[in-house]
């Protein structure tokens, strides 16, 4: 019985036991099919086409971490040393010698401001550029004070009518000879803060099926390691993605009071106060920067109204700029603009520029006034996933100080940065960077589920201490 053939012809080709050329053994293109005949060229090592992609490490160059047992952080302020008001109001300043202090929002009322006042002191009282000298001469009473200036029998200097935004500060004091009694017993201000840690978690999960199935990768980490990996190399990639999201946090997060329902505070969760948060509540904002500006008011002006701030605060002498690419850029040129032997600061020699090397146009640091600048770039303001994709931070000042306060795990006073984590550990259990493993594979046999979970957990809260000396760098522009 014959066999007959249907469908398509098995083989068109016949191999030929030679290297001839004929007709019936030439192969088109139409005859590769590479998924059936030949295997690709695969090339094991991946290509880093997003060059390193982790945005974390500004918390680790500006400050510390350190364990905490508590559910909460606690830590005061001083205030001013000198007393001083630029809130107060003179009726009828043409004919008056009588101060009224007025409330404010942070609850001080102006009772309580007049009570810092003693007969005897010697304040300036000041309306814009006209300054009177005086002497408190009655007792403060119901958020009022009695002045006799110097050389006036009234405030009139100030101006007439009723005037508001009146500063005024301590300056001394003067007594007649044989005074019983002299001088004002105040007590030390503080103001206190406080912040509590946020619960961070992630996982990574694989089926049973796929750990047996390997297929290896060659790739180069963001933290510099190299080799091999299979199935692990998506779970490489969460921990790195957790580690970038444990800095965001304590760069975004923010406190909800709210109760209402649908919010998150009405939910339970009441967030934590971030770095940025921080700055905005307590700290320095200045808006759309621009260094490099100019005309009037832009450039090294723009620079000097930030430097005039830092004076009123504690004036820190380094500090710190962590910069978006298009800030940093501004930064440079405004330097630049500053050397006058050559256009745009090209000349040989006054910035280390030599025609034998390559043209270096940035400045990592830099003194202005009696401060000290470093700059840097921020990849997370850069970074088209993070703040780059947003725009409306250009950048952070930090002040690299300290503070010397009282730890109690350690039992003794230590130097703190300004900036630092606090990470809930007690010896039964450390929070810092948790990570375990759940499931039925690798002899986890934990569950039912036929699978590997890789469980991330972090507990940590961020603390910002001195946020005055802080400047917060943004755009309002859309």
């Amino acid at each position: 019985m014959a066999i007959s053939q249907t469908g398509a012809v098995l083989n068109t080709l016949t191999p030929r036991p030679t290297q001839g050329l004929f007709g019936d053994n030439y192969l088109s293109l139409t005859d590769m099919d590479f998924t059936k005949q030949f295997l690709p060229d695969v090339y094991e090592k991946e290509v880093e086409r997003f060059g390193n992609r982790t945005v974390s490490g500004f918390l680790r160059m500006v400050g510390a971490e350190m364990p905490m047992s508590s559910d909460q952080v606690v830590w005061s302020e001083q205030g001013r040393l000198h007393v001083a008001f630029d809130d107060c109001t003179v009726a009828n300043g043409s004919a008056t010698t009588t101060v009224t202090f007025t409330n404010t929002a942070n609850g001080d009322t102006g009772v309580e401001k007049s009570k810092l006042l003693g007969v005897g002191m010697t304040v300036i009282i000041a309306k814009g550029v006209k300054v009177v000298k005086a002497r408190v001469a009655t007792a403060p009473g119901n958020g009022t004070i009695t002045v006799a200036p110097y050389g006036a029998a009234n405030l009139n200097a100030l101006g007439s009518g009723a005037l508001t935004a009146v500063k005024l500060f301590v300056y001394g004091s003067e007594f007649a000879k044989g005074s019983a009694d002299g001088g004002k017993s105040i007590d030390a201000k503080f103001t206190q803060f406080s912040n509590k840690p946020i619960i961070l978690r992630d996982k990574y999960t694989v089926n049973g099926s796929d750990t047996a199935q390997i297929g290896w990768v060659e790739v180069t980490s963001e933290n510099g390691a190299s080799g091999y990996l299979w199935y692990l190399k998506s779970e490489h990639e969460a921990r790195l993605r957790f580690e970038d999201q444990l800095e965001m946090a304590m760069i975004e997060a923010v406190k909800d009071t709210q109760t209402a329902s649908g919010s998150a505070g009405g939910a339970g969760f009441k967030g934590s106060e971030g770095l940025f948060a921080a700055i905005e509540d307590r700290g320095m904002i200045y808006n759309d920067a621009n260094f490099d500006g100019t005309s009037t008011g832009q450039g090294l002006v723009e620079f000097d109204n930030i430097l005039a701030e830092l004076d009123k605060q504690g004036a820190i002498e380094e500090n710190m700029m962590f910069l978006d690419r298009a800030t940093a850029l501004s930064i440079d040129n405004m330097l630049a603009a500053q050397n006058s032997y050559g256009a745009g600061g090209t000349s040989y020699g006054v910035f280390n520029n030599s025609e034998d090397m390559a043209l270096n146009l940035g400045f990592s640091g830099f003194r202005r006034g009696s401060y000290d600048f470093y700059k840097t770039d921020w990849k997370y303001l850069n970074d088209s996933t993070t703040r780059g994709l947003l725009g409306d931070v250009e950048g952070v000042i930090v002040p690299a100080g300290t503070s010397t306060v009282y730890d109690q795990n350690l039992g003794k006073n230590i130097a703190r940065p300004f900036l630092h984590i606090r990470y809930r550990a007690s010896e039964a259990d450390d929070r810092k960077m948790k990570s375990w493993i759940t499931g039925s594979v690798g002899g986890n046999y934990t569950s039912a589920a036929d699978e590997m979970n890789v469980h991330f957990l972090s507990e940590r809260t961020l603390c910002v201490q001195a946020a005055n000396n802080f400047v917060l760098l943004k755009s309002t522009t859309s």
